[in-house]
């Protein structure tokens, strides 16, 4: 078990974070010891608890205090995080990865099966959740809505698989989906049942879609350039023809080392040997520069939306972290 505990990053909210956690703990709950054991050590590998931060201090920053701090609030945050869980231990299944937060990834580890039956499981766990705390149709609707919208971005990104014509709006469509829509989500929610009235709500929903976008070009940089010669994500999505910002911006201006080496044109075949040279061939462009530039542009965006409101700890927190996402290496 991983001794990390998300909330002591966050004293402001670490009482609601601890919360959340015993919450999934009490939640979680498979018929199987074995699916069981992998849900469990999904709770305790170490995740960072970011998207239940962002609902908590989204909360606090609209919301009336004794709203912010209520079970409710507790409850949406957990079922954030187990919505994010879920899609975390299919993609691993999808992408046939051995390793998630460090460790061994669930299907690597208990086998594709249960992993495939624990994500859904924890699908089964967000639905129930929605079904006991939003007693408003309209939230229903949104909650059902960001699933298709994430579901949506994964299939838009399959459908782009091993295509160097695609554009920068088509990749901004897809991480609207697959990555924003929950960051924009846990905003929303967080604003709206804390009693956050409308125009902070809307505020609090484009916030969040800002820094989940800044926040997936940020791990699309670290693919190339986090510090490693070569990294499993960057392996793994070259091979499986997902090509990210860097690759999509260095083809957009017509690179013609990336665009005339046949390395991509080896599509499922390529070899360490061809991603590294394929990474070599980024560094030694100003790629890396223009996709941080780009993150730097949605990351400002969402801390504009954050000037808009009142002045509070947790308004300060969101725009530190808004701001220390574009440094982090991890």
């Amino acid at each position: 078990m991983n001794n990390y505990k998300p909330w002591q990053s966050y004293p402001l909210i670490s009482s609601q974070l601890s919360q959340v956690n015993d919450y999934l703990l009490k939640t979680i709950k498979a018929p199987i010891p074995s699916l069981q054991s992998a849900l469990l050590t999904m709770v305790n590998s170490g995740g960072k608890y970011l998207r239940p931060t962002i609902l908590i201090l989204s909360a606090r920053s609209c919301g009336k205090k004794e709203l912010a701090t209520s079970p409710k609030i507790i409850k949406l945050a957990t079922s954030i995080e187990i919505l994010h869980m879920a899609t975390l231990i299919h993609d691993d299944v999808i992408d046939d990865s051995d390793k998630r937060r460090g460790n061994i990834s669930i299907q690597a580890r208990f086998g594709k099966d249960v992993a495939v039956y624990a994500g859904d499981l924890l699908f089964t766990n967000f639905f129930d959740l929605m079904l006991e705390t939003i007693d408003e149709h309209e939230f229903l609707v949104k909650n059902a809505q960001t699933m298709r919208r994430i579901l949506n971005g994964e299939l838009g990104q399959m459908g782009q698989r091993f295509n160097i014509n695609q554009s920068f709006d088509d990749y901004l469509k897809d991480i609207k989906g697959k990555t924003a829509a929950l960051f924009s989500l846990a905003s929303e929610e967080g604003a709206h049942f804390a009693g956050g009235d409308f125009d902070q709500v809307q505020l609090m929903a484009d916030f969040g879609q800002n820094l989940g976008i800044a926040f997936q070009m940020i791990d699309d940089i670290l693919d190339y350039a986090g510090g490693k010669k070569l990294n499993k994500p960057t392996l793994e999505d070259l091979a499986t023809g997902v090509y990210s910002l860097p690759i999509l911006l260095a083809l957009s201006h017509d690179n013609l080392r990336l665009r005339l080496d046949p390395i991509l044109a080896k599509k499922r075949e390529m070899t360490l040997e061809d991603i590294g040279q394929i990474q070599e061939i980024i560094l030694s462009s100003n790629t890396i520069e223009e996709s941080r530039a780009l993150a730097e542009q949605f990351s400002q965006k969402a801390i504009n939306n954050l000037k808009e409101l009142p002045s509070n700890k947790a308004v300060k927190l969101l725009q530190k972290m808004s701001q220390e996402l574009l440094s982090r290496t991890l």
